[in-house]
């Protein structure tokens, strides 16, 4: 099979010749060792970021993201890429207006996310069409090394995390929290439009509103955010794409809503630390959803020895087999708290599983 056709088989719940695996998102300087050169990457540095963008320009800087996210895939044996909109070219600096100019900050919570709202509401925007080259790019990168990766884009908007004046609100004024995920949904669709454009056919959708257990109640997730998301998801099902949701934490209390009930594809950053087994998830859901992960990225990865990550990669791949419906990948981002060794283990214990041959790092 092609990475393609072993991503998309996961997805239809039919059997692919193996586990298909990527990434969801790996960072320096874990990323730098194994390329064995600095990686192209803002969302660790965006001060080497825009040294970079000053010394061989903004586009030459985007292009070499796009290769290098392609040789990290070609190294580690990625079948798909998660891909967030890079940064926008600098602009010329412009005066801001004195303080007198601005708006005074309510003191009232409501206030706050009624205003947030107003002042967000006359153009919700997705990624601006710059912000896009990167799409652009890596498929050019891939048409010319013969390749095809699918892409997975964010389009995450209707999160509640740290967002305490939004929390309060859903509580003391419930129409202003409705408008505020409204909006929510109308930014999620436009990005969703912009993805559609470029060929990207997988949305990361909902966003994070748990942590050792959900932030809001049941009652709340199901009134607020449940209708929102699903009509982003129904939206993408129209055009073809596959909508997957996505939080970390403990989402046992709401979990046949936010699978279900928000009628998604498939659920990313599962949260083995916080109890969402993949075993159990696999056995209640594994007909209609497909799950990203779980390798735990937080502990296991970061703190485990190389042999209890190698056995726990091969306990995951067990829970997941079986009639598609699983996509290899950490829980979350992979951070500077993840040793080398420890990656490596992960790796050669999936390609071990499957009879591949250890990767080689040639530097």
């Amino acid at each position: 099979m092609t990475s393609r056709e072993r991503v998309e088989a996961a997805l239809r719940h039919w059997e692919p010749d193996r586990t298909p695996m990527f990434e969801y998102v790996l960072l320096s300087p874990l990323a730098d060792t194994l390329l064995g050169r600095p990686y192209a990457d803002w969302q660790v540095d965006a001060t080497a970021w825009n040294r970079r963008v000053e010394e061989h320009g903004w586009e030459q800087t985007v292009r070499q993201s796009a290769t290098d996210r392609l040789d990290l895939a070609a190294l580690l044996g990625h079948d798909m890429l998660y891909v967030t909109p890079n940064p926008p070219p600098p602009r010329a600096p412009t005066a801001r207006p004195g303080p007198a100019s601005a708006p005074p900050i309510p003191a009232d919570p409501v206030e706050r996310v009624r205003l947030r709202t107003e002042q967000a509401a006359p153009e919700p925007t997705g990624p601006a069409e710059e912000q896009l080259l990167l799409y652009v790019l890596l498929k050019e990168e891939m048409e010319r090394r013969g390749v095809d990766l699918p892409l997975l884009a964010p389009a995450y908007t209707h999160g509640v995390w740290a967002d305490v004046d939004l929390m309060q609100t859903m509580v003391l004024e419930p129409e202003v929290a409705h408008a505020h995920f409204a909006l929510a949904t109308r930014r999620a669709l436009t990005s969703v439009e912009g993805y559609l454009r470029l060929g990207i056919d997988q949305f990361g959708i909902g966003g994070d509103f748990a942590g050792n257990r959900p932030l809001i109640s049941p009652q709340a997730y199901r009134e607020f955010i449940v209708p929102e998301v699903r009509q982003v998801s129904r939206q993408i099902h129209e055009a073809g794409g596959w909508a997957v949701n996505a939080s970390d934490g403990d989402l046992w209390p709401v979990l046949d809503d936010f699978l279900i009930g928000c009628e998604v594809d498939g659920y990313l950053e599962i949260d083995m630390h916080a109890g969402m087994d993949l075993r159990r998830l696999k056995e209640a859901y594994g007909s209609r959803v497909t799950f990203y992960g779980d390798m735990d990225c937080g502990t296991i990865l970061s703190f485990a020895s190389p042999a209890e990550v190698r056995r726990v990669t091969r306990d995951i791949l067990e829970a997941g087999a079986g009639g598609g419906g699983h996509i290899f990948c950490a829980s979350n981002a992979v951070t500077a708290s993840v040793p080398l060794a420890n990656y490596l283990a992960m790796v050669d214990a999936y390609r071990e599983a499957f009879g591949l041959a250890p990767i080689a790092l040639e530097h």
